[in-house]
């Protein structure tokens, strides 16, 4: 048979081999925009907190509000990236759509703004305790211009990946990302996107666990000594949050160390991208866990409308 008659939706490419649409596809991109509208919905409902209650309007919960930002914008590209292969899968389409290489470069960007707030929030703490008279490296002006710093940042780091031509449509995951395979840039992307950041909490994490047993054996007054235990618990939770993405996100990391060496199997990004897409709920669970002003306000909220509701029942 001539491959030049054959369909597109059977072709891989300029490759003859046939595509065959697994059973398994429409049920996990049903499962995986569920998990992502939900994620969305826990966002939306966590900034309409932050932002309706004074108690929020803190530089600690504005830092904490900027992760979830960046959160809710990681989670709007992948939801975005999952409606096209859920359309495509249940068309049997495989083709590059427009924004596809675009979806697959703000996945870096917003990758890159997620960690990197958590590196901000950690530094914060850090300054907290151990230079608690520097008041103008923790105001909210500096906070404010460093967030938008890392978005640049972002922006700019991710370039290469476009520059290179890295990202390719990969026809079996119906997804654009650049391949598992050793080069230079998924090295940088490795280094800059996870390595820096994640090193960098850990450092700061170990430093504050140090910092504060010294004090613990000294003579150190009890708001001192109080404030570093809160900010020392508020940089465990970020190591906790990060923790759950990596968990989660083990098939990823396996196969991207995996195409370093050999070819990483049939549909490896559908697997890595469905627990590191399902990752994101667990996330904002854990955020909405550790914030303790927002769950206070949302138990506030509830407890007024039961206290109107009753007595219209009565």
């Amino acid at each position: 048979m001539n491959t030049a008659t054959l369909p597109v939706s059977l072709l891989q490419d300029s490759n003859t081999s046939i595509i065959i649409n697994q059973s398994w596809f429409i049920p996990i991109d049903i499962l995986l925009l569920t998990c992502l509208f939900l994620a969305i919905l826990m966002s939306l409902l966590f900034f309409f907190i932050v932002l309706t209650d004074k108690t929020c309007h803190t530089v600690p919960l504005i830092l904490v509000a900027h992760s979830c930002f960046a959160s809710f914008l990681l989670t709007i590209i992948l939801f975005w990236a999952t409606i096209i292969t859920f359309h495509n899968d249940l068309k049997q389409i495989y083709y590059q759509d427009l924004f596809c290489i675009f979806r697959g470069y703000m996945t870096y960007v917003t990758f890159f703004g997620l960690y990197y707030s958590y590196l901000l929030q950690s530094i914060y703490s850090y300054i907290t305790v151990i230079y608690p008279t520097r008041l103008f490296w923790r105001s909210i002006k500096i906070q404010f211009f460093l967030i938008i710093l890392i978005w640049i940042f972002a922006f700019i780091f991710a370039c290469p990946v476009i520059v290179t031509n890295e990202i390719k449509y990969l026809i079996d995951d119906q997804v654009c990302q650049m391949p598992f395979h050793l080069s230079i840039v998924a090295i940088y992307n490795i280094v800059y996107i996870y390595i820096i950041p994640i090193s960098g909490i850990m450092f700061i994490y170990l430093k504050l666990i140090r910092y504060v047993r010294e004090m613990n054996k000294r003579v150190t007054l009890v708001n001192t000594l109080l404030r570093a235990q809160r900010e020392l618990k508020m940089v465990y939770r970020i190591v906790i949050l990060i923790s759950i993405l990596l968990i989660v996100s083990v098939p990823y990391t396996i196969f991207v160390f995996m195409g370093f060496f050999i070819l990483t199997p049939k549909y490896s990004f559908r697997i890595a991208l469905t627990f590191a897409e399902a990752s994101l709920v667990f996330v904002m669970i854990a955020l909405f866990k550790f914030t303790e002003p927002v769950r206070t306000s949302i138990m506030k909220r509830i407890r007024q409308r039961s206290h109107v509701v009753t007595p219209t029942m009565t």
